[in-house]
């Protein structure tokens, strides 16, 4: 696993798994798995630590050593994509299919979902669009025009044929 991992990040697991073990036998919870994840920064849903779990021949209460939560951890990594990610909410969010979404509208959602925004940090992301008659609104890149949405298309994208 070392050679797909850095030293730093090993350490780091290592750190987390640790705080896991109650009681110091180099073993988590199966249960704790997801928790354990998310401190490390990685978004797996239910389904996909359950497949983990499965893969591994772990039941759902039993319990798993260190250089397993090492190998999920980097299968885990390896099949997240955080820009992809993105780019499907923001075409789940573009329900007319128009290729972009109103500045406002993401706004909203990221001061009130997930890890919230301050209302300065919402309005940072957004650039001032250029024209004077529109110098108050803010714009958001189009979907279509992000580099996510190139070379090869999502199933459903907004690309115009």
């Amino acid at each position: 696993m070392a050679k797909f991992l850095s030293q730093d990040q090993i350490n780091e697991y290592k750190e987390c798994f640790s705080l896991y073990d109650k009681e110091q036998r180099g073993k988590i919870k199966a249960t704790d798995l997801m928790v354990v994840m998310r401190c490390l920064g990685a978004s797996p849903t239910p389904g996909e630590v359950q497949r983990h779990l499965q893969i591994h021949g772990i039941d759902r209460h039993g319990e798993l050593d260190f250089s397993t939560f090492l190998t999920i951890m980097h299968s885990q990594i390896k099949q997240e994509d955080p820009k992809k990610e993105i780019l499907l909410a923001m075409l789940m969010t573009d329900k007319e299919k128009k290729g972009y979404i109103m500045a406002s509208e993401l706004r909203s959602k990221l001061m009130k979902l997930g890890e919230k925004l301050t209302h300065k940090e919402g309005k940072d992301i957004f650039i001032k669009k250029e024209k004077k008659k529109e110098a108050s609104k803010h714009q958001v890149a189009s979907v279509t025009d992000s580099p996510l949405a190139h070379p090869h298309p999502l199933p459903g994208s907004l690309q115009k044929a």
